[in-house]
């Protein structure tokens, strides 16, 4: 199943800002994005581990938020990554797995003039890990912790090793299918300067979760990811950046809403996307 988390346009926007007039970057708004605050648990809560897995087993609409600033440029280039998709969840031997089907995301800059657009068929080419999830019972409520299990996209070769930085590595593959090694992100500046960077990705990231009474899962999406910048059509472009992700758990949010099971795709998901979901977040 693809995964997509969507930071490798982030990390490349911020070499782009030098062919782009910017006027003074726009702030964070006030963490926390929304307001994730989970009412007291009834006695429908579950009580035993046992329960817990049952009330947590099934399919959900997936909604994150991860946000990303570069302090590397002339001015802060901050960004917003809101990625949708699917996550179920599996109970295998009394024990909780995760599964997450990342369809693909949109992008809010703080800086104006520079537009990205990455092809759905990267994202199908990742097949990421079934995940073992920690469930412990905290203050009443059942938290999840999904470790990481790295992903290679790209390229090939063991996910559990850094990734090669070698623009000639044969393990680089065209895993998007367009004919250019890794996979392309499609550039445009102020309209009409247009470019693409080819890269390649390790996807590390950890999910911080609580089950609610409501049946509705949340928390925060924290990324440890690395990427490299095979090539590109301008030089600009071929400069790595310093592109990190923001610490405060409040800028980082994922919201799992239960779904029926036959919701399987981006059109029926977009559907329902207003009455699952809060509104993408933007710069004040």
């Amino acid at each position: 199943m693809a995964r997509f988390r969507g930071i490798f346009v982030a990390v490349l926007i911020s070499s782009l800002l030098l062919l782009a007039s910017c006027a003074d970057p726009l702030p964070w708004p006030e963490s926390p994005l929304y307001d994730l605050s989970i009412s007291e648990p009834d006695e429908t809560y579950p009580q035993t581990r046992e329960q817990a897995i049952e009330a947590i087993v099934g399919r959900y609409a997936h909604f994150d938020v991860v946000s990303y600033e570069d302090n590397s440029t002339n001015t802060p280039m901050r960004t917003f990554i809101v990625s949708y998709g699917f996550t179920e969840f599996f109970e295998r031997d009394g024990a909780l797995y995760q599964d997450n089907d990342f369809l693909f995301a949109s992008y809010h800059l703080n800086q104006s003039g520079v537009e990205t657009y990455f092809d759905p068929a990267a994202v199908e080419a990742i097949e990421p890990r079934l995940q073992e999830v920690e469930l412990t019972l905290e203050d009443g409520l059942w938290r999840m912790y999904r470790p990481e299990s790295p992903v290679l996209l790209g390229i090939t070769g063991d996910p559990d090793q850094p990734l090669s930085t070698d623009p000639d590595d044969p393990a680089i593959i065209d895993a998007d299918g367009d004919g250019k090694p890794g996979v392309t992100v499609n550039i445009k500046i102020a309209g009409i300067i247009n470019g693409e960077i080819y890269i390649t990705r390790r996807e590390i990231y950890r999910n911080h979760l609580t089950l609610e009474p409501d049946g509705v899962i949340s928390g925060w999406v924290e990324d440890l990811s690395e990427q490299f910048v095979i090539d590109a059509t301008m030089r600009i472009l071929r400069q790595p950046s310093n592109n990190v992700q923001v610490a405060d758990p409040g800028l980082n949010p994922i919201i799992l809403v239960p779904v029926e099971a036959d919701v399987d795709s981006a059109e029926e998901l977009m559907a329902l996307r207003d009455e699952l979901f809060p509104p993408e977040p933007q710069f004040r």
